[in-house]
Parts: C-alpha cells; sequence; structure tokens
C-alpha cells in the first residue's frame, strides 16, 4: 500500500478456476467433469440461445454432459425467471449449471443455484427475499460454470441482482435485491475471445466501461490489497492498451509486453482487452468485502431512476467521479497514473481522468447524461440520495464522505 494506507493485509479469496484462450469453450465437458458433474444446463438470454456461433462451441464443448437449453434470462434478472431455471435444471436431472452470456444469465445462474440449495419452496424464499431484499443461500449449491460473452465484469463474483415485481406472482411489493454468498462465486470461469467476438461490437463496447471500471476502482477503494494492486494495475493497463487497439485508435507493430502480436490487428487486441478483463476482476468479490465502490454507486442509482444500462452509465459518469473523488481525497492518484500509463504527466489526477475519457470516447459511449434516452434532469436529486445511501460507497477512497449535494453536482456535471 502506498500513503497513509496501513500495509498490514488480509486477502481472503478462493479463486474459480480461470481459462483463458481462444478455442477453450471446448474444454467445458472435461471442466465440467473435473467438478464431479455429470449434466449440466445451460442458462442464457433468447439472443445468444439462438446464435450458432456461441451455442454451437458450447454445445460441442459440453457434448454428453449437455442436459438441456434455458434461453429465457432477461436484463430484468427477475426471481420468476430463477424459478423457470429452477424448474428446467430439475426436469433436466441436471447437477451443474453453465450460464452463458452477459451479467443478466450469470446472476440469474446464481439465482437458479440459491434456489436449488434450499429445503424451503420458491414461495417461502419470496416471502424472505421481498422481506428483506436478499435472497438466502443455505446449503449446498450446485456448481456453477460461467462463460462470458460481454466486458461487464459480473464473471469472478459472489453476489447477484434479482429483481421482482406483484405481476409475476411471488411478491405484493416490487423487490430490487440481490442474493450474496461464497458459494456463489463460480467454480470455473471460460474467457474465450472467439465468444467475446460474436457479441456487437456496439454492445460489446458499451459493457467495457464496466469491466474497466473494476479495476479503476480495486485502485482507490479501502479494501484494495497489495495483491488486488498487482492484478488491477496489470489488467487496466493491458484492457486500456486492448480497448484502443480495438476501436481503432491505437496500437503498435509490436504489443507493449513484447509477445510480437500486432496490436492493429482487432482479433489480437480483442485477446489484450480479454486478458486484462479477467485480471481486473481477479479478488474483487471476496467472502468479507469487496473493492467496487463509488462509480458502482452511481450506476446503480442512474439504474434506479433511469433503468440505464450499466456500462452507458459507467462511461458517462467514470470522468466526472474520478475528478471529484481527486479533489476530495488522494484516490490514488499516482498508482492509477502507472496502471494508466500516464506517470509522467506533470497532474496524475487530470492524466488519469483524460485517460479513462479517452477510452469512452475510443468506444463510441455517450459523454453526458441528457445524451441518454430516457433520464430528466429534475430527477437528479433523486439519484443523488440514491446514490449516497448505496452499500458500495462505503468502499470509497479513505477519507472519502460525501454529501447527497456533493454527488448531486457530480451528476449536474454530467448532464
Amino acid at each position: 500500500m502506498t500513503g497513509d494506507r496501513d500495509r498490514s493485509f488480509r486477502f481472503d479469496y478462493d479463486s474459480p478456476v480461470l481459462t483463458c484462450g481462444r478455442g477453450r469453450t471446448a474444454d467445458l465437458g472435461s471442466e465440467v467433469a473435473t467438478l464431479g458433474c455429470d449434466r449440466a444446463l445451460v442458462v442464457t438470454g433468447r439472443t445468444v440461445g439462438t446464435t450458432d456461433a456461441v451455442m454451437d462451441p458450447v454445445r460441442a464443448g459440453l457434448g454428453d454432459r449437455l442436459a438441456d437449453v434455458f434461453a429465457e434470462t432477461t436484463p430484468e434478472k427477475r426471481f420468476s425467471t430463477a424459478v423457470d431455471g429452477l424448474r428446467a435444471m430439475e426436469a433436466a436431472d441436471a447437477d451443474a449449471l453453465v450460464a452463458v452470456g452477459g451479467g443478466s444469465s450469470l446472476d440469474i445462474a446464481k439465482g437458479i443455484a440459491a434456489l436449488a440449495a434450499a429445503d424451503d419452496d420458491p414461495e417461502t424464499m419470496a416471502a424472505e427475499f421481498e422481506a428483506s431484499g436478499l435472497l438466502p443461500v443455505a446449503g449446498s449449491t450446485p456448481p456453477l460454470v460461467a462463460v462470458p460473452t460481454t466486458l461487464a465484469g459480473a464473471d469472478l463474483s459472489t453476489i447477484a441482482g434479482i429483481t421482482a415485481t406483484p405481476d409475476e406472482g411471488f411478491v405484493e411489493t416490487e423487490v430490487g435485491g440481490a442474493c450474496y454468498d461464497q458459494r456463489l462465486m463460480p467454480a470455473t470461469v471460460v474467457f474465450d475471445a472467439d465468444l467475446f467476438a460474436t457479441t456487437p461490437a456496439g454492445v460489446l463496447a458499451g459493457s467495457a466501461l464496466n469491466g474497466f471500471d473494476k479495476g479503476v476502482e480495486t485502485l482507490y477503494a479501502a479494501t484494495a490489497t497489495p495483491v488486488t494492486d498487482a492484478t488491477a494495475m496489470r489488467g487496466l493497463g493491458v484492457m486500456r492498451e486492448g480497448l484502443l487497439a480495438w476501436a481503432g485508435e491505437g496500437g503498435d507493430d509490436e504489443s507493449a509486453d513484447g509477445s510480437g502480436r500486432d496490436e492493429r490487428d482487432p482479433d489480437a487486441a480483442l485477446d489484450r482487452v480479454v486478458e486484462g478483463y479477467l485480471l481486473v476482476q481477479y479478488g474483487i468479490s471476496r467472502p468479507d468485502e469487496m473493492t467496487v465502490s463509488v462509480v458502482h454507486a452511481f450506476g446503480h442509482g442512474l439504474r434506479h431512476a433511469f433503468g440505464m444500462q450499466q456500462g452507458t452509465a459507467h462511461a458517462v459518469m467514470v470522468p466526472h467521479v474520478l475528478k471529484h473523488i481527486f479533489e476530495a481525497v488522494d484516490g490514488r492518484r499516482d498508482l492509477l497514473a502507472a496502471a494508466l500509463g500516464v506517470d509522467d504527466a506533470d497532474d496524475p489526477a487530470a492524466a488519469v481522468v483524460d485517460a479513462v475519457a479517452e477510452v469512452r470516447d475510443a468506444l463510441g459511449l455517450p459523454a453526458r447524461l441528457r445524451d441518454v434516452e430516457g433520464t430528466d434532469r429534475d430527477a437528479l436529486p433523486e439519484v443523488a440520495t440514491a446514490v449516497v445511501e448505496d452499500s458500495f460507497m462505503a468502499n470509497g477512497p479513505p477519507g472519502y464522505d460525501p454529501d447527497t449535494d456533493a454527488i448531486e453536482r457530480v451528476l449536474d456535471a454530467a448532464w
């Protein structure tokens, strides 16, 4: 650690098996077998579930360990969808889950795992969820394998967002909640750039800042450790380099690590993006703490008020949030500058803000709240309150303690 931080730390982390490389989806069957399982239910969304470029490798990789495909997940991440998934798992006699796609599919797979582990029926679980906002996890959960196709960054996580509405038939009031437990950490994650490449470029770019900010926040979070410093710094540099090259805004004949890969090649650039994406997530979600914090709290507030997609929220807000943090505290600006390759700047804080904005702009993502459909300036005070009350704010940099007025000024600057 640096500066005024205590150099002592405790790092409790049970990592999934991490498999990274083009074509590694072919190993799915053996990975499921290694977990001691025979039949896997694939959990995915309707679009991915009908995309042959994704599903053919997944089916081939699982082989005779494929029990069935449940292609019903949606961005709303409904409790009722998890219940339907549980019933599909039981009907297929599956003993493992393979989540394929973005964060929604992984979150629903975690919800299915929580329901599968429970002794209670879904109706009783729904009552507990409505009362507390938390879906309880009890007993042994079925092993979960994650196969991401977007860059949102839910893969190495023990938490899942779950919602419920009265029209689903399980709750009487609308619930925006979560399930959180170490048992929900995937047992294996397969990072295959061939599958990421099937995602439309606009969708992949839209998710990128969400994943990228996992590394940014990990460095300034109060819960940072030297272990996560190392992985986040390396991951941020690699991911930034890869994203700029993938977007056509950078890249040299030879990559910065001396590997000899031509970073002007979009395939090679995407390989770098995926490698960095893996690294920035390592260790961010641990049994007793997380490193995601202020930017994610802003994202949650904007989603609550406007239903804003999280990659979009991060794209708009992160430069403004970083500037705001650096005005209030050190925010480990020197470490961030080094990670982003701008440590030779006279003003490291300004250089960090500019470096992150450069990635956002290269990806063609929105830079102002007013440019995002469905936003309303009059609702910004409501967003500010939600941000301050968000539990992730507790992970902010040491000494950072903003009030709603300060948060509203950040939102207004982003407008």
